[in-house]
């Protein structure tokens, strides 16, 4: 599968982006789709899952209430809405993809990675 994401950019504290990430190379439905991001000097963690069919998503408490992850499997693209974007929010963030289900936040898991879209919010 290659991802492409798409989408960062620089927005002020309280403003909204959308991530998109296109999927092409296999069959997208099935797939759980993955966000993580990595900030400047620290980890890559976990920031939202939606699962093959859609019916289920799984966020980190730091988005939770203000992202939403999405996806539309007859345009193989998955969808990262951010609301209420904070300082804290600046990263990189990746499209993941992964045939396996489970412990949704190891990036370890996951099978596939698109290049990265940076997000820069400004306080």
């Amino acid at each position: 599968v290659q991802l492409q994401a798409s989408g960062g950019g620089l927005v002020q504290a309280g403003g909204s982006l959308r991530l998109s990430c296109a999927a092409s190379g296999r069959t997208f439905s099935n797939y759980n789709m993955g966000w993580f991001r990595q900030a400047p000097g620290k980890e890559r963690e976990f920031v939202a899952v939606i699962t093959r069919s859609g019916g289920n998503t799984y966020y980190a408490d730091s988005v939770k209430g203000r992202f939403t992850i999405s996806r539309d499997n007859a345009k193989n693209t998955v969808y990262l809405q951010m609301n209420g974007l904070k300082p804290e929010d600046t990263a990189t963030y990746y499209c993941t993809a992964r045939s396996s289900s489970g412990r949704f936040s190891y990036a370890a898991l996951y099978d596939y990675w698109g290049q990265g879209t940076l997000v820069t919010v400004s306080s």
